[in-house]
C-alpha cells in the first residue's frame, strides 16, 4: 500500500490515483463479481495488452485493492480477486454506473 505522505491531499484525487486509468476501472468492474484468471481478464478486456494488464494488476495488488492467489500447481494457476478494501470501491462504481445510465438517458 502507498504511504500516506505519497497520497494527494484531496480525497477525490487519492481515489482517482488508485483507479484512474480506463483499464483499472474495467479490471475492478470484472473482479467485483468473482475471482478471475489472467487469461480470462485479458479476453474480456478487448484491446488491452498483456503488459498493460500485468502492470495494472501489479499496481492494484500493491495498493491493496486486488489480491493475487497463486495455487502453486503445475500447470500454474493464479487468480485475482477483490480484497475487502477493494470491495469498498463497489459503492464508487455503483455511483458511476448510476450516473452513466442517467447521462445516457438524457
Amino acid at each position: 500500500m502507498r504511504k500516506k505522505e505519497d497520497l494527494p491531499e484531496c480525497p477525490i484525487a487519492t481515489t482517482v490515483s488508485l483507479i484512474g486509468s480506463k483499464w483499472k476501472l474495467l479490471i475492478i468492474r470484472n473482479l467485483t463479481g468473482r475471482p478471475w484468471r489472467f487469461n480470462e481478464l485479458q479476453k474480456s478486456l478487448d484491446g488491452i495488452s498483456q503488459k498493460v494488464l500485468t502492470d495494472s494488476l501489479r499496481e492494484l495488488v500493491s495498493d491493496g485493492i486486488v489480491y493475487r492467489e497463486d495455487y502453486k500447481t503445475n500447470p500454474p494457476k493464479v487468480e485475482y480477486g477483490m480484497t475487502d478494501l477493494g470491495k469498498e470501491l463497489c459503492t464508487v462504481l455503483n455511483s458511476m454506473e448510476s450516473f452513466g445510465n442517467y447521462y445516457k438517458s438524457l
